[in-house]
């Protein structure tokens, strides 16, 4: 199986199985000089952790992350940094009659078709748990990019229906409710729509928005490795996400062009930035952020904005219509540890995909021009 590892400059290799002795990653292209502690990675690997809430998985893991390598008195060395959470709560029997049946929305059928083989304990490598390398690495790249005045805001924008106004968010709620939405009044009533569900025996999605700030204009390579084509690839490469959407989206395709297109503002103070070869005269803001934060594939200076919509967990309680191995009819309820909704615990997830995104965006960026290498390499 190749695919497994993401970024160019720098990059993630995520390894192990749901139900196997452990999971991880391995970072290449950290650059050395970083301070990284594994009490510094853990506040991240505990917001994907299961068992935190009555809305997600009560598998009882406490997802405590090991640094084993490229790590040095709390610096990184520049050399691999491998990570490494054991797996300590499996329960691979609950998964024994799944054996020789596919599960509706899974990816045992073509697990099964691709490689005559699958790990039906959990998945295996198709398995959300699979995430925990992705955010182990992500976690560096979020390090990385605060070091470089760079925020990343995400948070649960929807949960089913339940949907908080653009006008209606308060930044500051996220971490005061489960559900990491920027807005209790909201959270209350997704709570509730989520309580529903759950009594039904089904399950819900919903949609998951990162905001970042901080960014240099013209970060993306044009064409290939466009800013927002690359972030897309990596957020889509999670298996729970449908479909990704900068700024103004799907809205669109319903816009004109005169309401969609961003209208450029003169600063009221002109800011004048001395570089050795170019020589920018005015800072330009935009009236609105249709775009999302990105023109012809290169950041712009405002805000970047993406948001991922996130199918509803396939596995629920009630009764299903499937197949087995033999293409034979047969009816399937699905029992064991499941989350009612992943949108909560995907939330850090998508965010350490689009920070994985930018750090190896930045790092090819620094080739962009002869002048960004004459201060490295020629600093007088």
């Amino acid at each position: 199986m190749s695919g497994s590892t993401f970024g160019k400059n720098f990059s993630i290799t995520t390894w192990g199985e749901s139900h196997g002795k452990a999971l991880g990653c391995v970072v290449d292209g950290c650059p050395a000089g970083l301070s990284l502690t594994e009490e510094m990675l853990q506040s991240y690997m505990n917001r994907r952790k299961p068992g935190q809430s009555q809305y997600t998985t009560s598998r009882a893991e406490t997802d405590q992350i090991e640094i084993l390598s490229g790590v040095y008195e709390g610096v990184t060395t520049g050399t691999p940094i491998s990570l490494m959470v054991n797996n300590h709560n499996q329960h691979s029997k609950d998964y024994e009659s799944l054996r020789e049946v596919y599960r509706p929305g899974h990816a045992d059928y073509t697990y099964a078709t691709k490689y005559h083989h699958r790990d039906h304990r959990g998945g295996g490598r198709s398995s959300g748990r699979e995430t925990i390398g992705r955010v182990a690495g992500g976690a560096i790249a979020c390090l990385i990019l605060k070091e470089l005045g760079i925020q990343l805001t995400t948070f649960s924008k929807a949960i089913g229906s339940v949907s908080v106004p653009d006008k209606a968010y308060r930044l500051e709620e996220i971490l005061k409710n489960p559900l990491y939405m920027p807005n209790l009044d909201y959270a209350q009533r997704a709570k509730e729509f989520i309580e529903t569900v759950m009594n039904q025996q089904d399950s819900c999605g919903g949609v998951i928005e990162c905001r970042v700030t901080g960014l240099p204009v013209g970060l993306g390579e044009p064409v290939f490795h466009k800013l927002d084509s690359v972030i897309a690839k990596g957020v889509m490469s999670i298996g729970a996400v449908k479909s990704v959407e900068f700024g103004a989206g799907h809205r669109a395709s319903q816009m004109l062009g005169s309401e969609c297109n961003d209208s450029f503002v003169n600063p009221s103070e002109a800011v004048e930035i001395a570089d050795s070869q170019d020589k920018i005269t005015s800072k330009i803001s935009k009236s609105s952020n249709h775009s999302g934060g990105v023109l012809g594939g290169l950041s712009d200076g405002s805000p970047l904005v993406l948001r991922a919509t996130i199918k509803p967990t396939p596995s629920i309680g009630s009764e299903q219509n499937t197949v087995n191995a033999k293409n034979q009819q047969v009816s399937l309820t699905i029992t064991g540890r499941h989350d009612p909704i992943i949108v909560p615990r995907a939330v850090v997830v998508v965010e350490s995909m689009v920070a994985i995104s930018l750090v190896d965006l930045l790092f090819q960026n620094m080739n962009a021009k002869l002048s960004h290498l004459k201060k490295i390499y020629n600093p007088q």
